[in-house]
């Protein structure tokens, strides 16, 4: 058998295992087809002149014949290999070989986290908030170079799983939404592209998206982590949409009685429908997350607040048709970060994220003290036992008050104490210490 592929123009699911172990593509030689989508399929390939093992990306051969879909496809992969964050996948090439439009990218073993899910079902709390931790760091460093994923879901979440090593998340297929038409995916003209269970409103009514966008796809996916399902999966995809459009998020609690009320305001806010009520970064909701699930560490800094406004009563509350509207508020968190970082024009974020607090050696905000009453206690404790003391001799009434300012500047010294002591324990086993 030839050295090529044996018919470049066929679909390349024709290949087999055997026949791809010697197909060659721009130095790369296949071994196994292991994705499959409406725009490309990925081989598992080697790089014969590095000996590395690596993803090798191709575009749908229907597709090639398009040029705008064999711009997008350079164009965008090229712009993705750009941004840097450990939580992005590497692409190491690009380009195009004998008509055949092609990416080369960092091989994952590990999966994808939708598998996961299916196999194992709702993950535990804590995986589900590294996993999206990983990927909000991946989304934020993408809308800071001025690109929007627009197809985040738990299918493009990959872990990297190595002996001996803590798993590492990886988003993938940066601006490549891929759109076969079936009960989740839609494409075409007057269509959107991207997954419907985790399109936003403004994704599916066509409008200017960004980093909010793909924030409300990220809360989706970390839903599904959670519970086992979207928020809106339905069997159609029309009853999808029309639920992202005009219903608010259902209770997580609900399925999963375990979890804190708090995380429930978490996703009203996240799933906001209109994106300026949403939280101002993917981290900021990805941190807030973490807060309400109680998995917060030391050098976070101070729980973030929540609003919730309750939803205004239109047509649809009515029995008529028509979105409800709603208006969840979120107050972005004060989470460390390094130094002001102020958001490209055009993403919609209305604000900078803070400089990162001090903290002590023991991890507690620099300050703090100020609102601590155990530490006022044990301040004022001592000159009022003392004051006391001194007014004690005097007459009857100020003898009386002297007597109870000392005895009770004394009993305050142990009641704080100990109130610190408790303090100090709750803290730690909130975070599993």
């Amino acid at each position: 058998m030839s050295d090529e592929l044996p018919d470049i123009t066929a679909p390349l699911t024709a290949v087999t295992p055997s026949s791809a172990e010697r197909s060659r593509i721009a130095g790369y030689r296949l071994e196994q087809q292991i994705g499959v989508g409406g725009m490309a399929e990925v081989y598992r390939a080697v790089d014969e002149r590095l000996g590395r093992r690596v993803a090798l990306k191709i575009l749908a051969p229907a597709l090639a014949p398009d040029e705008a879909f064999r711009q997008r496809f350079i164009r965008e992969s090229r712009a993705a290999a750009a941004v840097d964050d450990p939580h992005i996948i590497p692409v190491y090439e690009a380009g195009e070989a004998d008509g055949v439009l092609f990416i080369a990218m960092r091989f994952v073993p590990g999966g994808d986290v939708r598998t996961l899910v299916r196999q194992h079902g709702p993950m535990a709390p804590a995986r589900v908030v590294e996993i999206i931790s990983s990927v909000a760091s991946a989304l934020d460093a993408a809308h800071a170079a001025g690109l929007v994923h627009r197809d985040v879901k738990p299918a493009n979440m990959l872990i990297d799983v190595r002996p001996d090593r803590p798993d590492h998340v990886y988003l993938s297929d940066f601006g490549l939404s891929k759109g076969a038409m079936s009960s989740s995916r839609l494409t075409g003209t007057g269509l959107f592209l991207g997954t419907a269970d985790y399109a936003a409103p403004e994704q599916i009514q066509g409008r200017a998206v960004d980093g909010r966008t793909d924030q409300y796809a990220l809360a989706c996916a970390a839903f599904e982590l959670l519970a086992g399902a979207p928020p809106f999966q339905r069997e159609q995809a029309t009853a999808t949409i029309w639920a992202h459009m005009s219903e608010p998020p259902p209770p997580l609690r609900a399925r999963r009685p375990e979890i804190p009320a708090a995380v429930d305001q978490v996703f009203a806010a996240a799933l906001a429908k209109p994106p300026e009520s949403r939280y101002g970064c993917c981290r900021d909701f990805a941190y807030a997350l973490r807060w309400a699930l109680g998995l917060v560490q030391y050098g976070y800094g101070p729980a973030p607040q929540i609003r919730v406004v309750p939803p205004a009563v239109g047509p649809a509350a009515r029995g008529a048709p028509g979105p409800i509207a709603q208006a969840p508020v979120a107050v972005s968190p004060q989470r460390p970060a390094h130094g002001a970082q102020a958001t490209p024009p055009g993403f919609g974020y209305q604000q900078a994220v803070p400089p990162s607090p001090q903290f002590d050696r023991r991890g507690q905000a620099k300050g703090a003290w100020r609102s601590d009453w155990t530490a006022w206690a044990l301040i004022l404790a001592g000159p009022v036992a003392i004051f006391g003391l001194i007014i004690a001799p005097d007459g009857h009434a100020a003898g009386g008050y002297g007597a109870l300012l000392f005895f009770g500047g004394l009993l305050a010294i142990p009641v704080a104490l100990i109130g610190k002591a408790v303090r100090r324990q709750r803290r730690r086993r909130a975070l599993g210490r």
